[in-house]
């Protein structure tokens, strides 16, 4: 590592001597790119050294077998490569490199800024039991035809050496930890166990792997499985008097905001625009309820309080919904539809060659988001999308209905287009397509989110659902969902808003059902920051749309802009509007 960090800083100051002799800006600025691109590819390889579970999650399976236990000197190497590789990129002089690899390099030293804080100040992996989880890997491996079955059994079978280690590790680490997040570690443990407990068996049936070879391989899942089984009760059983709470408070959510989010403004700045935002929604969603009275109504006299009202006219949509046993079929249904509609208005081009799986929730999952997208990764561009479904089977018929109630004939063609087309699915196509990796590996949440929220509107003022008022009266309240996320997120993690007044505020004036309310407090419970990229990113993607269609006047087109906006990558908002407004270079030389 040293002798190629020294190779860089021989590179840097070839170009360097070559400015000093006249040679012209745009020149050099390609030789800086040049040695730039050489330095990511060493950076990505040493990244997956020290994440080798992150690595098979985005597609690079080198170290597929590589399990490491999380002990201190696992993360003091991690602090170190962040350090080294901080240094390496104080050499590089940014404002001479071209705007892809300007905003790579933003995102790389984010990443181990981030690296190092989380590691140093943070210290998450004192307080969150379900940070030390290996199923999700394993199931990558184990589903994924990236490789002979024969050969993922083998990786899967090698990694699995390690487990009984790496939570034996856990266990010691933890300190205190979030009441909350223990019972989310041991609902997601016990529920993804049969990964290794069942799956990784049923799988060997199908390969030609010798039988004694086969006895070795399941008798090291017994063992692993009983590890997974063990800290689950280790969980259970664990005397906890002074838990941590799950509030992160002001100044370490603040922190995390600025690394997680990578936003123009502050979280306090967002949170302040969040309420701005609900006010000017309430106003919208009152005249629409006031013109939608009459023909749900009759001459029923208006309700004075316009919460109350326009809860009235949304209660009385939401009682048009699927059956519980139809929710995931419903979904399916709904995606060519929505690529029809997207080919008629011409908004995106989309990718027929790239597959969306609609398929259950995995259960190692569970108990965060009813629905997701899993893409693939940049190094496995041919493999499947899933659109991951929350199962409501052996749910109470009370908690079905109230679920089902928000997620209304309405919402659910929302859900999908935020979810799926042109949303989450057709950005991560796209990102997949960027010739740069590390925009795909150290994607940005904010802006992935805020796309899925952006193009719900984009779709709603192209007409989706027949311009009906209904259609956006219920696009409001799911809007809604987006801003109050922020406004919950913040006032739970810096202030002491309790689980009572976040549901009431919830229901009361975000419109959400029971259900759904709950189910948003036990997300926000279990993670931070999070809740707050799907309105940040819209924010600022708006925006951006709105300078970009003023600047283009008269050659204004949505589609255009859709496609530049989502050419480069999963990168933050705030890097994509620098690019998208700059000034190409100028060659120099006389």
């Amino acid at each position: 590592m040293i002798k190629k960090i020294l190779l860089m800083a021989l590179y840097v100051g070839a170009f360097t001597a070559c400015k000093k002799d006249g040679q012209s800006m745009q020149d050099v600025s390609l030789r800086d790119d040049a040695a730039f691109i050489r330095y990511e590819d060493h950076f990505l390889e040493e990244l997956w050294k020290n994440n080798p579970d992150w690595a098979t999650s985005v597609g690079y399976h080198k170290y597929d077998s590589v399990l490491l236990v999380p002990n201190d000197k696992t993360r003091a190497q991690l602090v170190k490569f962040a350090k080294v590789q901080l240094d390496s990129l104080n050499r590089y002089e940014v404002n001479t490199m071209n705007d892809a690899n300007k905003i790579d390099h933003h995102l790389m030293q984010n990443q181990m800024e981030s690296l190092q804080w989380n590691t140093e100040q943070l210290k998450q992996y004192q307080w969150d039991p379900s940070s030390y989880n290996v199923i999700g890997t394993f199931a990558t491996i184990l589903n994924e035809s990236y490789a002979p079955l024969s050969k993922r059994l083998r990786s899967f079978y090698q990694k699995m050496e390690n487990i009984p280690a790496y939570y034996k590790e856990a266990e010691k680490q933890l300190k205190n930890p979030v009441a909350e997040l223990t019972s989310l570690a041991i609902e997601q443990h016990l529920g993804g166990v049969s990964v290794i407990e069942s799956d990784f068996a049923d799988s060997l049936k199908k390969t030609n792997i010798p039988a004694a070879e086969q006895k070795l391989m399941l008798d090291r899942a017994k063992v692993s499985a009983a590890a997974i089984k063990e800290y689950a009760a280790y969980l259970k059983a664990l005397k906890n008097d002074k838990p941590r709470s799950f509030r992160l408070g002001k100044q370490l959510y603040e922190t995390k905001f600025k690394y997680d989010i990578q936003a123009e403004g502050t979280a306090q700045q967002t949170f302040n625009s969040a309420v701005e935002r609900k006010k000017y929604l309430h106003r919208e969603m009152a005249k629409l309820s006031r013109k939608l009275w009459p023909k749900y109504f009759g001459t029923q006299p208006i309700p004075k309080d316009s919460l109350e009202f326009i809860a009235r006219v949304i209660d009385t949509l939401s009682a048009k919904h699927v059956a519980p046993d139809d929710f995931q079929s419903a979904i399916e249904r709904e995606i060519p539809k929505l690529t029809a509609f997207i080919k008629a208005k011409d908004l995106v081009t989309l990718d027929p060659t790239k597959p969306l799986i609609v398929r259950k929730e995995p259960a190692y999952m569970a108990g965060v988001a009813g629905a997701s997208v899993s893409s693939p990764g940049p190094y496995d561009k041919g493999g499947n999308t899933y659109y991951n479904v929350g199962s409501l089977a052996g749910w109470p018929a009370s908690k079905a209905e109230s679920y089902l109630r928000e997620y209304n004939d309405y919402i659910l063609q929302i859900l999908c287009i935020h979810e799926a087309i042109p949303g989450h699915y057709t950005q991560l196509v796209y990102a997949n397509q960027s010739p740069s990796l590390i925009k795909s590996v150290l994607s940005n949440g904010a802006m992935i989110e805020g796309w899925a929220v952006f193009s719900e509107q984009e779709m709603i003022d192209a007409g989706f659902g027949d311009n009906a008022p209904e259609m956006r009266l219920m696009w409001y309240k799911w809007h809604l969902r987006s801003v109050y996320n922020t406004i919950l997120d913040y006032s739970v993690h810096t202030g002491a808003m309790t689980q009572e007044q976040a549901v009431k505020m919830l229901t009361k004036e975000a419109f959400q059902q029971q259900a759904e309310a709950d189910g948003k407090w036990k997300r926000v419970s279990v993670s931070s920051v999070q809740l707050t990229s799907y309105y940040t990113g819209y924010k600022e993607i708006n925006s951006l749309h709105d300078e970009w269609k003023k600047k283009q006047a008269n050659n204004y087109k949505l589609k255009q802009f859709n496609e530049k906006f989502l050419s480069y990558g999963s990168a933050p908002v705030k890097f994509i509007k620098e690019a998208m407004f700059s000034i190409p270079k100028i060659d120099t030389k006389n």
